[in-house]
């Protein structure tokens, strides 16, 4: 294909909008796989409002999205065998040679490559193509990393319109300079509005390129490329430079006289990541990726994103309700796969609210007790439905999300599903310890109600296992360099809202969480004292205590106290062997040091144990401190 093809496929207007960013091979690019994928015409969005306004015009007008009762509500409904990632089909491209270990799903490179441009010939015929131009960070930063994405899913070209920010005049800006991430996707053969041929789903991804192909899906987890697809390519650059991406949210926590202390997170799903972002009182960077990286002897980050994709599953007035005010207001707002009344406002599990008995979904129509073809029953929304937003609907938007310079990290925070080891919050000694035995050592249990069975613990190192691109021996190894050379790195710290009394009753109450919070703040300006367990650092009981009175208003009481933080020396050494076992026999290039750590922790609570025996209160750990 030629340009004067391109320019016939785009008319003069786009391709003029192509040419202005000066990057051949940009256009060189766009011309490869408008040639392959034959569309029958192609927009070029340049960030003016009427190109944003004209996707999600357009979103409309195709049917991948339908307007609901409130102004600027929409639903997307993706095919019923198609609501969330494909984690069988998603795969590294590898060249002969390259191995990124056991855990990686990958393939040779020149197979797949082939696989994937047979499948995207002519995909694309009777479509409009839609090429959009992003910044995964803040622009003109050094955090930022400039996209091309190419969709014929208005629905996908909408929803990153609302996630990312604009990267047009980035692009503009960096002319052929410009190093970017490119994103392929083809929702590919429709019936019925959704993708027909999800057997032949394929989510790729071309390290060596800089590439993600994805077609023949209409998820947004495997089609909105910027997002946990880009995490991948990003990680993946970030261990070559020496910078970290990370699956963290970033908030600010309030603290004395109007100060701000910057945190990240790290939690795998279902563990309070959403719900920690959003606690009253504090502000949010963002919720789901960050990039960090080392400036003048301290580690800034960034949120990648603008935006949120989240899981609306739960999500209700009592316990949500930033998130629940933006849901019911006239914002910008795409749900995805939740039911639809006859009212024509959306009802989702857990919401906390009567849900009709009959009305629209992802089966399409929907009836209470409707079973599907191999006779499970249909639920009134699906378990991973969605909502997308921007971030700035949001009343507690903190004013530097897109500060080019990031935001200073004071505390780094892991927490998981823990019913029975870890205490609610504990700091770690230092930084190769809170790596090793906080991150590294990262594990989630399931519930009945949502992964099968109850209780099955899953690792989940840094909550990131899903999206490296990189050996996991190196991943740890990159983590523990990037702190190593700070003079006073971020505290690091383990949080656990799920800890559980032998009668099975949860120790933490749901706003229990910004308690942890604080303290944490007050520990990285050296504001409070703690006392030194086997595992770490724990709060002392006056200080909680303060804490509780001042930020709830609310008793705590010295017997809650021990309760929550007694230290349980069988469950911390039965996990130390779980993650030992793990290391040596599915990660064999684990770092020596992970095994040294985890044997001094081991041989400490071993010497607490002989002493003390298996249970040890807070106060009698304090008398030794």
């Amino acid at each position: 294909m030629d340009i004067k093809l391109l320019k016939a496929k785009c008319g003069k207007e786009n391709y003029e909008k192509l040419l202005a960013l000066k990057n051949p091979s940009l256009v060189d690019f766009v011309i490869k796989y408008v040639a392959l994928c034959n569309p029958e015409r192609v927009f070029v969005c340049n960030d003016s409002e009427e190109d944003i306004r004209y996707i999600r015009e357009e979103a409309i007008r195709t049917g991948e999205e339908k307007k609901l009762a409130i102004d600027d509500h929409t639903v997307h409904f993706d095919g019923y065998y198609d609501q969330a990632r494909d984690k069988e089909n998603t795969k590294f491209l590898l060249s002969k040679g390259v191995d990124l270990g056991p855990d990686i799903n990958a393939m040779d490179r020149e197979e797949g490559l082939k696989e994937i441009h047979d499948i995207l010939k002519d995909i694309m015929q009777g479509h409009q193509l839609y090429i959009s131009f992003f910044s995964l960070g803040p622009t003109n930063s050094e955090f930022s990393i400039p996209c091309v994405q190419l969709t014929d899913s208005s629905y996908v070209a909408h929803s990153e319109n609302l996630l990312y920010r604009s990267g047009y005049e980035e692009f503009k800006r960096l002319g052929g300079s410009a190093r970017f991430f490119k994103f392929v996707h083809s929702e590919g053969e429709l019936e019925k509005g959704v993708s027909k041929n999800v057997a032949k789903r394929r989510i790729y991804i071309g390290l060596q390129e800089g590439i993600v192909y994805s077609v023949n899906t209409q998820y947004g987890g495997n089609t909105i490329g910027l997002k946990k697809l880009a995490m991948r390519l990003a990680i993946n650059r970030a261990s070559e430079e020496g910078w970290l991406t990370e699956h963290m949210l970033v908030m600010g926590v309030h603290g004395p006289e109007g100060r701000v202390s910057y945190f990240t997170g790290a939690f795998p799903s279902l563990c309070g990541k959403t719900s920690t972002a959003m606690l009253k009182g504090e502000t949010i960077v963002g919720d789901d990726i960050a990039y960090l990286r080392k400036e003048d002897g301290e580690v800034r980050a960034v949120n990648v994103e603008k935006g949120i994709f989240g899981i609306i599953m739960g999500i209700n007035k009592k316990d949500d309700p930033e998130i629940w005010e933006i849901l019911h207001s006239p914002n910008e707002i795409i749900f995805s796969n939740v039911l639809i009344g006859e009212d024509n406002k959306p009802y989702w599990i857990g919401m906390g609210e009567e849900i009709p008995q009959k009305g629209q979904n992802y089966s399409g129509e929907w009836w209470a007790g409707k079973k599907d073809a191999e006779g499970n029953e249909i639920t009134p929304s699906h378990r991973n439905a969605r909502f997308t937003i921007s971030l700035r609907n949001l009343k507690n938007i903190d004013e530097r999300i897109d500060d080019p310079q990031g935001v200073v990290v004071r505390g780094i925070i892991y927490g998981g599903r823990d019913s029975d080891t870890w205490v609610p919050v504990e700091e770690s000694f230092d930084w190769a310890h809170g790596i090793i035995t906080k991150g590294a050592s990262l594990e989630s249990e399931t519930t009945a109600a949502t992964l099968g069975e109850e209780g099955v613990r899953k690792f989940n190192l840094m909550s990131n296992l899903d999206f490296l691109s990189i050996p996991l021996g190196r991943y740890i190894e990159n983590n523990l360099n990037f702190g190593a050379s700070l003079k006073n790195p971020p505290l690091i710290f383990g949080v656990n809202y799920f800890l559980k009394d032998k009668g099975g009753e949860y120790l933490n109450a749901v706003e229990d969480k910004i308690i942890w919070l604080k303290w944490m703040e007050r520990r990285a300006h050296g504001e409070v004292d703690a006392i030194k367990t086997p595992t770490g650092y724990i709060p002392q009981y006056k200080d909680l205590k303060r804490l509780f009175k001042e930020v709830l208003d609310k008793d705590y009481s010295e017997e809650d106290y021990i309760k929550q933080f007694t230290l349980r020396i069988p469950e911390n050494l039965a996990k130390i062997e779980r993650i030992v076992e793990i290391y040596k026999t599915k990660v064999p290039d684990a770092p020596d040091i992970l095994f040294e750590v985890l044997e001094e922790e081991e041989k400490r609570l071993e010497a607490a144990k002989a002493e003390h025996g298996d249970y040890i209160a807070p106060a009698v750990l304090d008398r030794e401190s």
